[in-house]
């Protein structure tokens, strides 16, 4: 990786505007919920975004979480024994969570870049990925998901309604006001098209 001075001008204001996104109570509420899906041994973070960038960047605490929403003998991702600490295996590492999360049925605009992680470019980015797989563990309700289910947000499910033939003909002999009505105003009186308007004077 190569070294990156300080940004200036137009860079600055821009950086500065990602870094505003960065909500530190919910890293404590993602921290927390982390600690209680995978276990105490994850250990925990510094406070503030420096301490949670750190604690993550290597990849192996994420995998460790996407793996404990999946049932023991379907792990999607393989986790080292030792913490990798050459740079592009542990940015190999958090490509592999992307992807199983990916598969879990997060959303492609809800996944942060690799890079937004491990040069702390958007951690705001990496908190909406927690939080939108979060979400996704507490609404598939399959009991692998550890922690207060209120920590995350439902996601809205598919609703199919039933309805009997007798029902559906009904429907068919009502007219909906979207298509107009045929009570009301109407053009009794109008003159027709081209006819030239009287003017007496």
């Amino acid at each position: 990786m190569a070294n990156k001075g300080p940004s200036y001008g137009m860079s600055r204001e821009v950086q500065s505007k990602i870094e505003k996104k960065y909500d530190e109570e919910l890293e404590e509420r993602l921290v927390e919920w982390i600690v209680m899906q995978c276990g105490s041994d994850v250990g925990r973070p510094d406070r503030g975004r420096l301490g949670f960038q750190v604690w993550l960047k290597n990849g192996v605490i994420l995998s460790k979480l996407v793996n404990s929403l999946y049932p023991d003998g379907s792990k999607p991702v393989k986790v080292p024994e030792n913490p990798p600490s050459m740079v592009f295996k542990q940015m190999e590492q958090v490509a592999q969570f992307l992807k199983a999360a990916e598969d879990y049925g997060v959303t492609k605009t809800d996944m942060f870049q690799t890079v937004d992680l491990y040069e702390g470019k958007d951690l705001a980015a990496v908190q909406r990925t927690l939080m939108a797989l979060g979400s996704l563990a507490v609404t598939k309700n399959d009991g692998h998901y550890r922690g207060d289910p209120n920590w995350f947000m439902k996601k809205a499910q598919e609703h199919k309604r039933e309805f009997t033939e007798s029902q559906l003909q009904e429907g068919k002999h009502v007219i909906g006001l979207q298509m107009g009505s045929n009570r009301g105003a109407s053009q009794a009186g109008m003159t027709g098209y081209g006819r030239p308007r009287q003017i007496i004077s």
